[in-house]
């Protein structure tokens, strides 16, 4: 047997995949890792947990699955987009901790652009709103905030990068510092037209370009990972983000298909071919991947809090046990009894853009239970996903179906919960390991150990349906409701 190795460094875990010529999980390794919260809406990992987690999950799914060397003809890595890390060039040693996609920290800043009236430039070039989300203001912060460190970087001395660009570097034992064009396209420093960092946008932000990693197509040569890191030497043959991953792995490759992600946020992807679709409707135009001298760009819509949510019931409410709990308890429910729970406990994302908006629970009364907020919790992953797809289908999508994917994917009242809002089926294959197989599908077409898009389209998945179930009333009753309390938010 063969296989292709991909690493999918998540928010709250690591994980390494096998995959086999089939497309299917042949061995895998997780492992969860500190989250870090100095202040209020300010989130932060510790590089080396990244790091550490993620070779460890590599090294254990190769001791136990793939003893042989030549067996793993390529790597490929998915990972957390917007996530920021700053390093020294020389010790290879982080000067300050990851800054997470979540962090707000930058949120003044974004919003003293906004103020000057840039937003409008910013997305035109970029295809991104303004907002704490993205990596490039995160560089910004660690520069102005760590002593000495703006003087090292203007001196040649520190690297910047994305969770990819961190990892790739450490593998190759620091001979790549590369990212793809689909992380570079999160940062809020890069042209998705003209396909390179912004110089005009490094100068407003104050980033040195000298930081930052040279940008390549997704399925490249990236180089190959250190003999002494992972025990063998492995080619790097695909770096991209995790959503566009899931994308790829979800088959989306043609224009109109769309995939959702339920991970620690939820986010929607549709495929838009060859040339950038731009959105005013709160979506973000994004690159979808580089692949055989072409770039596909895809409408991407956030959410912020999907499977977090119901991490915060079971550790911080201490509702649930066990986020396996949520579905037993949200079914015996029966309904949420006008309770709704607006999650923006980091401010909403897609369609919104409020970076102040705060959560909220409303509509309780003394029959209030248990159940009702846990399912209302549920539905408010439904439901904040509901408002990308409608953005969507303003912009023009026409959504015939929504692929699914991520660990709350797998939760059947929640999927029901999105068939009934969205009125299409939702199909969730039986792995759901999308975002790995999409990272695992990019580095083995690099490799040639598949031959092109083609054959990946003739692989079999098993998918399981979701189809509407919900009468039109009901539906629009319990959308009008969670509107009227996301308005109380804001």
């Amino acid at each position: 047997m063969r296989y292709v190795l991909a690493l999918d460094q998540g928010t709250t875990s690591s994980r390494a995949v096998l995959i086999d010529h089939s497309g299917s999980v042949a061995g895998m390794c997780q492992r969860e890792f500190r989250q870090i919260f100095p202040r209020p809406s300010w989130v932060e990992h510790d590089p080396e947990d990244i790091f550490n987690s993620q070779i460890d999950c590599a090294r254990e799914v190769l001791e136990t699955s793939c003893r042989d060397g030549d067996e793993v003809v390529a790597l490929g890595i998915a990972n957390q987009r917007e996530t920021l890390v700053v390093w020294d060039r020389h010790t290879g040693k982080a000067v300050y901790n990851a800054i997470v996609w979540q962090c707000r920290r930058t949120a003044e800043f974004c919003d003293s652009l906004k103020q000057k009236n840039l937003s409008d430039d910013i997305h035109a070039r970029t295809g991104l709103a303004v907002d704490a989300y993205f990596s490039g203001p995160k560089i910004r912060w660690i520069l102005d905030n760590v002593s000495g460190a703006r003087d090292a970087a203007m001196g040649g001395d520190l690297l910047a990068g994305t969770v990819d660009s961190w990892l790739l570097w450490r593998l190759t034992g620091g001979k790549s510092h590369l990212t793809d064009y689909s992380n570079a396209s999160r940062t809020m420093l890069f042209n998705i037209v003209t396909l390179d960092w912004d110089d005009d946008l490094l100068e407003l932000i104050g980033v040195p370009r000298s930081m930052l990693p040279e940008v390549r197509p997704s399925i490249f040569d990236f180089g190959s990972t250190d003999q002494e890191i992972l025990g063998r030497v492995i080619p790097v043959g695909a770096l991209i983000g995790d959503q566009q991953a899931a994308l790829f792995g979800n088959l989306c490759l043609e224009p109109g298909t769309v995939k959702t992600t339920y991970g620690t946020g939820a986010f929607v992807l549709a495929n838009t071919a060859d040339k950038p679709l731009f959105s005013r409707n709160g979506l973000l135009t994004t690159v979808a991947w580089g692949m055989d001298g072409k770039v596909s760009y895809a409408l991407e819509g956030s959410v912020f809090m999907a499977g977090a949510t119901i991490q915060w019931l079971r550790d911080s409410l201490g509702l649930i046990g066990d986020v396996a709990e949520t579905e037993k308890l949200a079914a015996s429910a029966g309904d949420s009894q006008g309770v709704y729970l607006v999650p923006a406990f980091q401010g909403l994302g897609t369609p919104y853009w409020s970076m102040d908006a705060r959560g909220a629970i409303l509509g309780m009364t003394r029959g209030t239970g248990r159940g009702h907020i846990v399912r209302a919790a549920l539905e408010s992953i439904a439901h904040s996903v509901q408002d990308v797809l409608e953005a969507m289908e303003d912009s023009g999508i026409e959504i015939r179906d929504i692929r699914v994917d991520g660990g709350a994917s797998s939760n059947d009242v929640l999927m029901q919960m999105q068939a009934d809002f969205s009125r299409v089926p939702v199909v969730r294959p039986l792995s759901t390991e999308s975002t790995a197989i999409g990272a695992a599908y990019a580095a083995g077409l690099s490799s040639g150990f598949w031959k092109d898009a083609r054959e990946l389209g003739t692989i079999k998945h098993n998918d399981i349906i979701f189809r509407p179930e919900m009468g039109e009333e009901c539906r629009e009753r319990l959308r009008n409701g969670w509107k009227n309390a996301v308005s109380r938010c804001l």
